[in-house]
């Protein structure tokens, strides 16, 4: 019952952050949400409206795991799950306060501004690292089979999405970003 109120606190925090992003910046009407949406390549759409029903999914199953899944023999797994969840949380906590008002859901087609400070330093995807581990802890803590297929499936959506992303901001801000790339990691670290 403990590992179950503690992921269902993690994804609360998680999403709380999500949501709250989207409501500050719809009252400086700012459209946050851009995915599947405008003038887009085909591509590009089609990989944004796949990675918001892998988004919708995996929280669907993130919620039947947790209250589906009882008992696991190993307990020291779930303790690193919920320590992973707790990261997640930091990581895209992080991302969106310090994105300030540059930080959308989908490729922009308004041009924002390039953040390469705070948690960007070692991350030009903190957002999505921090999905990534959700999905991990999550696993970790009630591990299935249909989890782990949506987890990976959805891990590989928001990858497709990192790929086009990057291709928007090479257009966007040429080789400021390309300067960026040469020395932050898509994922975590510096070069």
């Amino acid at each position: 019952m403990l590992f179950q109120v503690l992921a269902i606190a993690i994804l609360i925090a998680f999403y709380g952050f999500y949501i709250a992003k989207i409501i500050v910046q719809n009252k400086k009407s700012i459209k946050t949400n851009q995915m599947g949406m405008g003038n887009k390549p085909k591509k590009v759409l089609h990989i944004e409206k796949m990675m918001g029903l892998a988004a919708v999914l995996i929280i669907l199953a993130d919620i039947c795991s947790i209250f589906a899944v009882k008992d696991f023999p190993i307990v020291q797994v779930r303790i690193v799950g919920i320590m992973l969840g707790i990261l997640a949380v930091i990581f895209f906590a992080s991302a969106t306060i310090t994105m300030k008002n540059s930080w959308r859901v989908g490729i922009p087609e308004e041009k924002t501004t390039l953040v390469t400070n705070g948690i960007y330093k070692w991350s030009r995807n903190p957002a999505f690292v921090g999905f990534d581990l959700l999905y991990l802890s999550i696993c970790l803590l009630f591990f299935n089979i249909p989890l782990l297929v949506i987890s990976i499936w959805a891990a590989v959506m928001l990858h497709l999405q990192v790929l086009q992303e990057e291709q928007h901001m090479k257009k966007m801000f040429g080789e400021d970003y390309i300067n960026y790339m040469k020395h932050t990691f898509r994922y975590f670290g510096k070069k």
